[in-house]
């Protein structure tokens, strides 16, 4: 079993349960949209087979086919707001042309034929769940552990035939795994591009400049005023490098996110904002330390973000764990307009969380307020 394979099926098996009373009324208000599908469907298709020799009967049949696409195009929104299952919007081949032409696309199309199974496949189905739906009412049992593990099966259901086919989730998780390890080569190579500059410009300049400045003590040694003033500017300089070594070194990795883990790391972060900032941290069990880490700069570049260019005089940090995944979300009350530019802050950030195939998304209209959110998986 490849990779990709295994965490695609860990990811399909994590999918959470839908809740007791979304789950009864998906079963209950569901069985008369599936009645209306199931008599159209099967009779547009019943009676265009048996007027085709006329071809009386190749209208319907492609009518039947519209219908099927449309149909499935509303289950499949249904079941994402119902049940919380986040089925695809379908990938379909485009059509163009005659009326013919058109129709002999949407035949030889999958997705097509799976939309029609699951619509066949779901009013037994339905009819099996309608009757749970009801009992479910009545019965607080059925309601609060049957109903939601019929809706997670449903759900799986529904994401095997109205998403796409198996082999096309994991070649398009694949591409994105390879797209973000490529985006995380390159965070990384400019992360060493920067600490050699800061080596460089800072620390390295300032040991040449107490190397140098101890030379001429040597010269000095004979006369003590000279010799004390050259002393002190070494020794200046020497506390300077240390002193920036140590920021160095807690660029790479904080030694608080260590030793106390996020909460402690993320307060001391607060701490030193302009604005203030409400901090709060769920993450229990603790997250690997990839994770501590790249949620720690996320939070540190947005708030440095917010205190530059937002105008905000208020923030907030929220961390939590949502399954196999540590959520970060950072908002502000401050003027909006924040958004991903290549070569921006925010694509910095983007492209440190697909390091471990995280997610940045930023909502952040005009006058506010901006969300900016990070969902990062403890598995990849």
């Amino acid at each position: 079993m490849t990779a990709e394979r295994a965490e695609a099926e860990r990811t399909e098996a994590a999918q959470p349960r839908p809740g007791a009373v979304r789950t009864v009324a998906f079963m209950v208000v569901s069985f008369p949209l599936r009645l209306v599908q199931f008599v159209l469907l099967v009779g547009l298709m019943a009676i265009g087979i048996a007027t085709t020799v006329i071809w009386v009967g190749l209208p319907l049949l492609f009518a039947a086919t519209q219908l099927a696409r449309w149909f499935a195009d509303v289950e499949r929104r249904w079941v994402r707001t119902m049940l919380r299952t986040p089925v695809p919007d379908a990938e379909r081949l485009p059509a163009d042309g005659p009326l013919l032409q058109r129709w002999r696309v949407h035949l030889t199309d999958p997705t097509t034929w799976r939309d029609l199974g699951y619509l066949m496949a779901v009013f037994p189905i339905g009819v099996i769940e309608f009757a749970l739906g009801l009992a479910a009412i009545v019965l607080l049992p059925v309601a609060v552990w049957v109903a939601p593990g019929l809706g997670w099966i449903h759900g799986h259901l529904a994401l095997s035939l109205l998403g796409p086919p198996k082999a096309h989730r994991l070649a398009a998780r694949a591409s994105r795994l390879q797209a973000s390890r490529a985006r995380g080569v390159d965070a990384a190579e400019a992360e060493r591009r920067r600490i050699e500059r800061d080596l460089h410009d800072g620390a390295q300049q300032r040991l040449v400049s107490v190397a140098m400045n101890l030379g001429r003590a040597k010269a000095k040694v004979g006369d003590p005023d000279s010799l004390q003033e050259i002393l002190d500017e070494a020794h200046a300089d020497a506390k300077l490098a240390v002193s920036e070594l140590r920021d160095l070194a807690r660029g790479i990795y904080p030694a608080v996110l260590g030793d106390r883990g996020l909460d402690a790391a993320l307060s001391a972060q607060a701490a030193k904002s302009p604005i203030h900032v409400d901090v709060t941290v769920d993450v229990d069990p603790r997250p690997p330390a990839a994770v501590e880490t790249t949620a720690y700069f996320i939070v540190g570049e947005s708030l440095t973000n917010v205190a530059k260019h937002s105008g905000a005089t208020e923030a907030g940090v929220r961390v939590w764990r949502d399954g196999d995944t540590v959520v970060v979300e950072v908002t502000d009350n401050g003027q909006g307009g924040a958004e991903l530019r290549p070569g921006g802050g925010l694509a910095g950030l983007a492209d440190r969380a697909a390091t471990i195939d995280g997610i940045i998304t930023v909502v952040s209209p005009p006058g506010g307020p901006t969300v900016i959110r990070a969902d990062l998986p403890c598995t990849w």
